[in-house]
C-alpha cells in the first residue's frame, strides 16, 4: 500500500510543542504516581471521574446494537474526550491525527478543536499523509483486505464481510480515508477496548472508543480534509 505524501515541517514543528506538553502531562502523573505510591499496597488508584465525563461514556441503549458504557477509569484522563485550543495550525473542518501523542482533533470555528484519544498502527503498519473523508459508516460491514487475511488466515470466514454489531472490528462507525479517488484502505472506527488507547496495536487504523467514534462521526462531513503526521 502506498503511503501519501508527509505533513509539512510547519505542521510537525506546532505538534512537536505539543508533544512535549503531553509528554510532560502524562510524565508528571506517572513520576509522581510512583513516587507517593512506593510504600503505598499494590491497588491502581483510578483517577476520580468528573460526573460529565461519566455521562458522555455512559450506555446508548438507544443505539441499533446498544453501546455498553466504557470502563474510562482505565484509560489516562488526558484522552477522555475534551474541547480545547486548536494546536494544529489548520483551518476549521479538519480531521489531524497527532500519532506522537495519540490523539486525534477536528478542528473548529474560533481557534477551537474537538480533541479524542486514539490507538494507531504498529510498526510497520503506520500511516501519515493528507487525504480526505470519503464517506462514513453506522454500524458497517467489515471486510478484511485479502493481504490480511494472507497474514491472519482465522479471517478467512470474513473474506466477504463480517456482520455489523458489537465485535465487529469497525466497531459503532468508520469514516472511509482516501486520496483522491483511491481508497487507502485506512479507516477511522470504533473499539470497545479501552486499554488500547494511547497505543499503537491496530493494522494501521485509527481507532476511538465507540462513544468518540460516534460523535466525531456527526462532527465530521463527507469531503473533509484529514492529515496524519
Amino acid at each position: 500500500m502506498s503511503h501519501v505524501s508527509d505533513a509539512t515541517p510547519s505542521r510537525r514543528a506546532v505538534l512537536a510543542g505539543l508533544a512535549g506538553l503531553g509528554a510532560l502531562t502524562l510524565a508528571g502523573c506517572s513520576t509522581s504516581g510512583t513516587t507517593r505510591l512506593a510504600t503505598a499496597a499494590a491497588t491502581p488508584v483510578r483517577p476520580t471521574i468528573p460526573l460529565d465525563i461519566l455521562a458522555m461514556y455512559a450506555a446508548r441503549p438507544e443505539e441499533e446494537h446498544p453501546v455498553p458504557a466504557a470502563d474510562i477509569s482505565l484509560m489516562n484522563p488526558a484522552y477522555w474526550r475534551q474541547e480545547v485550543a486548536n494546536p494544529t495550525g489548520e483551518p476549521a473542518g479538519r480531521v489531524v491525527v497527532d500519532t506522537a501523542n495519540y490523539f486525534l482533533y477536528f478542528t473548529m470555528p474560533e481557534g477551537r478543536a474537538m480533541r479524542y484519544g486514539v490507538g494507531l498502527g504498529r510498526a510497520g503498519f503506520e500511516w501519515s499523509g493528507e487525504g480526505h473523508i470519503a464517506y462514513k459508516r453506522k454500524w458497517p460491514v467489515w471486510t478484511p483486505p485479502a493481504e490480511m487475511i494472507e497474514r491472519q488466515p482465522e479471517l478467512e470466514i470474513y473474506r466477504n464481510g463480517q456482520p455489523p454489531g458489537l465485535l465487529n472490528a469497525l466497531g459503532a462507525r468508520a469514516l472511509y480515508i482516501h486520496q483522491g479517488n483511491r481508497d487507502t484502505l485506512y479507516r477511522i472506527h470504533g473499539t470497545m477496548d479501552v486499554a488500547s488507547i494511547g497505543k499503537a496495536v491496530s493494522s494501521g487504523c485509527v481507532r476511538l472508543l465507540f462513544h468518540d467514534v460516534m460523535d466525531l462521526y456527526q462532527r465530521v462531513p463527507n469531503g473533509a480534509p484529514i492529515v496524519v503526521i
